[in-house]
């Protein structure tokens, strides 16, 4: 994630062998600050569209001095024999800078994914910018500490994902008290940290990512709101 883009991307994976967990609608709102400061807000919501067929929106919109980011990634996946397989992703950013958008499609038949309708890379078991999130819940349900996910980013780049539990925290935050799990994000040379917590008593979602740049704060997102199965 970078600098005020990291302030709304929740958009941090899943595996294809991952197991149907939980899957219940939900929907969570978030508030943004950097160093202390309110810089916006961000949505994500699950939504069952029926049968087997689910939807993973996110929404941010985030503002900070002269720069603006507004951003919104959409996951469309199935649930086929209790494995989780992604079928569709949008992603499209506006703001300060060069507007971004990209448009994924996974070709079970063919093993293939189409980038932006036009170059296809062959599909090995890789997933959108935004699914991980599932699996990293369900496996933390499951005890494990480490995880790994090869993924498509926002720019259409094949890039591994690393995280690994580093302890347990009770946090106070918009939406209240909650015992939650702390992970971080592994890299290697870099000046970048990311740490996430999820709140094994709200399914283990997440409910705060907090990220950091050469020891200096560059986003913290915390929620403000969860409910289940929303109407």
């Amino acid at each position: 994630m970078r600098p005020i883009s990291a302030l709304i991307g929740l958009g941090l994976l899943f595996s294809q062998s991952l197991l149907a967990y939980d899957l219940l609608p939900f929907d969570a709102q978030y508030k943004a600050s950097r160093s202390g400061i309110n810089v916006g807000h961000a949505r994500q919501t699950l939504t069952h569209l029926g049968r087997n067929q689910y939807k993973l929106e996110y929404h941010s919109e985030a503002s900070f001095l002269f720069l603006s980011d507004v951003r919104t990634e959409q996951s469309l996946f199935r649930l086929q024999e209790q494995h989780i397989i992604p079928y569709k992703y949008r992603f499209a950013r506006t703001g300060t800078g060069k507007d971004k958008g990209l448009s994924l499609q996974f070709d079970s038949t063919n093993k293939q994914i189409k980038v932006n309708d036009k170059e296809t890379l062959p599909w090995q078991g890789e997933i959108d910018n935004q699914l991980y999130q599932l699996d990293v819940r369900k496996r933390l349900a499951e005890g494990e500490n480490n995880f790994v996910y090869d993924t498509v980013n926002d720019r259409g780049e094949l890039r591994q994902q690393k995280f690994r539990v580093i302890g347990q925290e009770t946090l106070l935050l918009p939406y209240g008290e909650l015992d939650c799990i702390k992970i971080e994000k592994v890299r290697e040379g870099s000046s970048r940290e990311t740490f996430v917590w999820f709140a094994p008593s709200l399914d283990y979602q997440m409910v705060r990512l907090q990220q950091f740049k050469d020891g200096d704060e560059q986003a913290d997102i915390q929620l403000t709101h969860f409910s289940r199965n929303p109407s």
